[in-house]
């Protein structure tokens, strides 16, 4: 139990500087470790990140917003729709097989990490296309926002912390917020939906809080100098940070199934 209590604490460390420097992305890195290192099933370990992601998103949002000014009236928006949707995801990922929902894991990171490329590429070629229309970005209201966070909820209760992944390229692209701007709002939005779907999956006995606990309290340790990284870091290089971590978590999940 030590050497458990001892490995959480680290591990929870580790990840918890990821989840400050890419937004919600260490809690991605926990859900194939937990499979591997002890055994758990799909839905367990997606319950179990989630006790570990909810505190570190907590300070990770104050932290942002210190940096950043959050739009809070936007960020609740998407809150109330991030509510309506997250159990229905939960619910979903709790009635699937293991294997099947690792899998589908593993091609929706696949697919947001595909996403991260061509958009760095995009910036880089500079946006002809964009800077030839010369037309303004439109602006995130909490109307667009209230949509968003019934996407964002509803995949961040089936894959446990999903929803983020989606949210933030597409606020980057289509209202031109920066990185970090994006994963501020995008985490602000999903704070309520990820007390829902902890507590779905608790609820269904997928969550170990003997082992979330620790890995909660190592996490926030490091997560405030994760976030003071992420700020130094330029854009093009916190992007392909992120997507880095995404193609390597699908290489765990592949590991898993192989």
């Amino acid at each position: 139990m030590f050497v458990v209590l001892a490995g959480c604490l680290l591990s929870g460390a580790a990840i918890g500087f990821l989840g400050g420097v890419l937004g919600i992305g260490g809690g991605l890195i926990a859900i194939p470790v937990l499979g591997m290192a002890l055994g758990m099933s799909q839905q367990m370990a997606q319950g179990t990140a989630l006790i570990m992601v909810l505190p570190t998103v907590l300070v990770a949002v104050r932290k942002y917003h210190q940096h950043e000014r959050i739009d809070l009236g936007v960020a609740a928006a998407g809150a109330v729709g991030a509510m309506s949707s997250t159990w229905i995801g939960a619910r979903l990922a709790l009635g699937m097989d293991p294997m099947a929902l690792r899998r589908g894991f593993a091609v929706f990171l696949f697919c947001i990490g595909l996403y991260y490329v061509w958009q760095t590429w995009r910036r880089r070629r500079g946006s002809p296309a964009q800077a030839r229309s010369g037309r303004p970005a439109p602006v995130l209201t909490r109307a667009h926002s209230l949509v968003l966070g019934m996407v964002a909820g509803t995949l961040g209760g089936f894959f446990g912390v999903g929803g983020v992944l989606l949210v933030v390229p597409f606020m980057t692209i289509v209202y031109r917020l920066s990185q970090t701007m994006a994963q501020a709002q995008a985490l602000a939005m999903v704070i309520p939906g990820c007390f829902v779907a902890l507590a779905t999956y608790t609820w269904g006995g997928q969550a170990d809080w003997l082992v979330g606990v620790p890995l909660a309290a190592g996490s926030l340790l490091c997560v405030q100098r994760g976030v003071r990284l992420a700020h130094q870091l330029p854009e093009a290089a916190l992007r392909g940070a992120f997507a880095a971590m995404l193609f390597s978590t699908v290489m765990l999940l592949l590991l898993e199934t192989a």
